[in-house]
């Protein structure tokens, strides 16, 4: 049970990173750092996306910190 809920956290960060990396922030996210900015058409995201990766970046939040005390329980009552 301990080894199951250690790979679910592994994976569940791993999305909770890309997730918040998929994010376009104030200096236009990982299209900054290729200096691609804004001037490309094909880089563009829409604006229909930046909600729904907030949302979804909440939600991994929220399951990462349930699988981490998850962890912890399973550790302390061992």
């Amino acid at each position: 049970m301990i080894l199951a809920a250690k790979i679910a956290l592994v994976v569940f960060s791993v999305i909770l990173v890309a997730v918040i990396l998929l994010q376009s922030g104030r200096s236009a996210g990982l299209g900054a750092i290729t200096g691609g900015g804004n001037e490309g058409g094909a880089s563009r995201r829409g604006k229909g996306t930046d909600p729904l990766l907030a949302k979804a970046t909440s939600v991994m939040a929220v399951v990462f910190y349930v699988v981490t005390l998850l962890i912890a329980y399973l550790v302390a009552h061992q």
